[in-house]
């Protein structure tokens, strides 16, 4: 039950809404692209940047080879792994802690939104974190068994979880902290020693190579902000007081008498605080810290949990049977009232920065055959890239090299005098930008495209979709309108995750209360005014539902063509290389 129970679970949560309304950010789209590769181009790619993705990638293109199955079979891997990932979490739970804490840690692991989040990205992050799992388990039997089994399994898993991304290496830092709080005898260091050793020795070539990428791969990133910091904070605080809670206030933590709540505190605690705490202090001098690298440090606070609802059953199993089931009622409603909206949401286009199919519905309803493209600034040209059907009946005004060919994510762009004449010989450009209140690239293409566009051209229609804005723009007396044009919105809202979460939870009162009414007519308009009451309360008094039946309306006006999303279902391109930006990791 602690393995096989966590692990459907898993499965079923990730394949419910795995197509996230049919949407797909921007990430994720430099894994489709990159993965539509031949092998020979990704070598040249992974030779200029990303090359710390190189083998998610590779095992992304078997995939597409085996099943082009579109945006199901993009994120089907993290789905797997996720699964995989809560079938560890369990079993080291079980092992430690008990069965019922064991099951306990592995659906505590599958209901965090930020797994669900990345159960459903077409990225690496849930397959580091079912390799870093497992590799902690191999860990646990090594210290343990003493075997050598146990060591080998372990430096294998860990080695793959490295070469998946190489900051999984930071959770040798977690496992040394494990091991000086539990006291292990010296033929125990001198083991893990060895195996940390190969594992380094084996991830120095991407170590270097990626770290030859790092100013082009996370010069974007800046230091730690004050959020990061209060987030990193507030989880590690939760994960001290459910350590102190399961070791019953002893002031340091050791195994003594072989309590398993105090042996589960010293593996997981470091879990959660070492591997992002170390990434983070690194990051104030070189800024490296993204959340997601570490994602796989959420298996310590998924641990602590379980152990601590076990401990609270325990407690529970001496009350009276109508004392136990108010608990087990009252406990039901407060996880649904909490997770509910963060799975809605997390399934759903406003979780993610941008959504490429949003930018490519819209690109192609406002451009003509004649129109030229701009992408401002170049690294945007991602958002196109997936859709060839859209992108390859344009003309792109800027590109003087593909992507495929010049071995890059965005391609080559012309200098700026080329691209300022591109400009100028055409009379209608489509722009696509990103919203107001971004800082403005400053190298000299980049201005070039501005300043052209300001003195030749104005703006004759503008969309705005989730993350991004398609500006059309024409010479003057060709826009057939005398007014400036304000911004036509299209789906998505704003781009906030709070205001998200308000709306995702009322719309999962609102569901619930329709399909509770729906055979009470009469009663049915007073429960909607509840709901509506209670959206308010959630910080939305004036917008609608985000998934309500008008939103959905026009969430589908988004969408593709039935041809076009098809085609690219079936992996189909024409006239434009796959490529696209990843610079965001």
């Amino acid at each position: 039950m602690p393995v096989l129970l966590p692990a459907v679970v898993a499965l079923g949560s990730g394949w419910w809404g795995i197509d996230r309304q049919n949407s797909m950010w921007r990430d994720e789209s430099v894994t489709y692209q990159v993965a539509h590769r031949s092998l020979g181009d990704l070598w040249d790619l992974l030779g200029t940047i990303d090359a710390v993705h190189g083998l998610y990638y590779v095992l992304m293109h078997v995939v597409f080879a085996l099943w082009d199955g579109g945006p199901a079979a993009l994120r089907l891997p993290s789905v797997l792994a996720t699964a995989v990932a809560a079938a560890g979490v369990g079993a080291i739970g079980a092992g430690l802690a008990g069965r019922r804490a064991g099951a306990f840690a592995g659906l505590v692991f599958v209901a965090l939104p930020v797994t669900q989040h990345y159960a459903q990205e077409g990225r690496s992050y849930a397959l580091v974190s079912a390799a870093v799992v497992w590799a902690t388990y191999f860990f646990l039997r090594g210290v343990t068994a003493g075997g050598g089994r146990g060591w080998a399994a372990y430096a294998l898993t860990l080695g793959l979880a490295c070469w998946l991304h190489e900051f999984a290496v930071l959770v040798l830092v977690a496992h040394g902290l494990t091991l000086w709080l539990v006291r292990v005898p010296s033929r125990v260091w001198r083991r893990w020693g060895i195996v940390s050793a190969v594992v380094l020795v084996t991830v120095l070539p991407l170590a270097v190579v990626s770290a030859g990428q790092a100013d082009q791969q996370l010069g974007w990133l800046g230091r730690p902000g004050l959020a990061a910091w209060l987030r990193f904070l507030a989880t590690s605080s939760a994960g001290v007081l459910l350590s102190r809670f399961l070791v019953r206030g002893a002031a340091r933590m050791t195994v003594r008498g072989g309590d398993r709540g105090t042996l589960l505190a010293c593996l997981a605690l470091p879990m959660l605080v070492a591997p992002a705490g170390v990434l983070m202090t690194f990051s104030l001098v070189r800024p490296w810290y993204v959340e997601r690298y570490v994602l796989y440090g959420m298996v310590g606070l998924a641990l602590l949990a379980g152990a601590a609802l076990d401990r609270l059953a325990g407690l529970r199993d001496g009350l009276a049977p109508v004392a136990r089931m108010l608990i087990v009622l009252v406990s039901a409603v407060v996880v649904l009232l909490v997770l509910v909206p963060w799975s809605m949401l997390v399934r759903s286009p406003e979780s993610r920065k941008d959504d490429v199919v949003a930018v490519a519905q819209a690109v192609g309803r406002v451009a003509g055959p004649d129109d030229g493209l701009l992408f401002m600034p170049a690294r945007r040209r991602e958002w196109l890239l997936s859709y060839p059907s859209v992108y390859g009946r344009l003309e792109d005004l800027a590109l003087a090299e593909s992507p495929a060919a010049s071995g890059t994510l965005q391609g080559v762009e012309l200098p700026a005098e080329m691209i300022r004449q591109n400009i100028l010989a055409h009379d209608r450009i489509v722009a696509l930008t990103d919203l107001p209140g971004q800082p403005l690239d400053t190298v000299v293409e980049e201005a070039v495209k501005r300043r052209a566009l300001a003195s030749h051209f104005r703006p004759c229609e503008r969309v705005r979709v989730r993350g991004a804005r398609v500006i059309v723009y024409a010479r003057a007396g060709n826009c057939g309108s005398g007014s400036e044009p304000p911004d036509a919105s299209i789906g998505g809202g704003p781009d906030r995750i709070g205001p998200a979460y308000a709306r995702a939870g009322g719309h999962a009162l609102r569901t619930i209360l329709r399909h509770a009414c729906s055979r009470v007519h009469p009663w049915r308009r007073s429960l909607m005014s509840a709901g509506g009451y209670a959206r308010m309360l959630a910080g939305d008094p004036v917008g609608a539902f985000a998934g309500g039946p008008d939103e959905h309306a026009r969430a589908r006006r988004l969408q593709l063509s039935r041809a076009e999303a098809t085609s690219v279902r079936r992996g189909t391109a024409g006239g434009k290389e796959h490529a696209a930006d990843s610079l965001s990791g």
